[in-house]
């Protein structure tokens, strides 16, 4: 089973291994050199326990198997009530209902807050995390072509909102 927590400060060095793998091999994030924890300690810093800005870790079999984040969308006051969602999970677990277990729990977290919509952006090709994002109710609000390049090529980003 699933168990889904807020995110520690002990936790950081297992989330820095779990995201540099997709910097080193996938195109799923833009970042292209790996993190050390001591450097993605201002990323933990962001995050509450409560509030619209959430890290939850998702753990099976004793590990950590994944994340998902709310984040602030823009950093301009009037654009407070919209996050950024992302969910990562360890390739170990995939199709074990991971994510789908960090979203619920990140959606219920953040009923009450006062938060509008969520964007997510799906570097493609990705047709999980498409439909993932569809599953959860999120809708198609158009593509920015070619707008990274990783690994050599040009990669399009395919946003997504969903109303909370």
């Amino acid at each position: 089973m699933v168990n889904v927590r807020p995110g520690e400060i002990g936790d950081l060095e297992a989330l820095t291994t779990l995201y540099n793998h997709f910097v080193l091999e996938t195109a799923i994030t833009f970042d292209i050199e790996p993190f050390t924890p001591a450097q993605r300690e201002p990323w933990f810093g962001q995050f509450e326990k409560t509030g619209p800005y959430r890290l939850l870790v998702a753990h099976l079999d004793g590990a950590h198997a994944g994340y998902a984040t709310s984040t602030r969308h823009r950093a301009k006051p009037a654009y407070n009530p919209s996050i950024e969602t992302t969910v990562y999970v360890d390739p170990k677990f995939a199709r074990q209902k991971v994510g789908a277990a960090l979203y619920e729990a990140l959606f219920s977290a953040l009923e009450g807050e006062d938060v509008h919509k969520a964007f997510a952006g799906v570097a493609l090709p990705n047709e999980a995390s498409v439909a993932f994002h569809q599953r959860f109710g999120f809708t198609e609000i158009g593509t920015f072509h070619e707008i990274g390049r990783k690994f050599g090529r040009f990669h399009d980003v395919m946003w997504f909102e969903k109303r909370l």
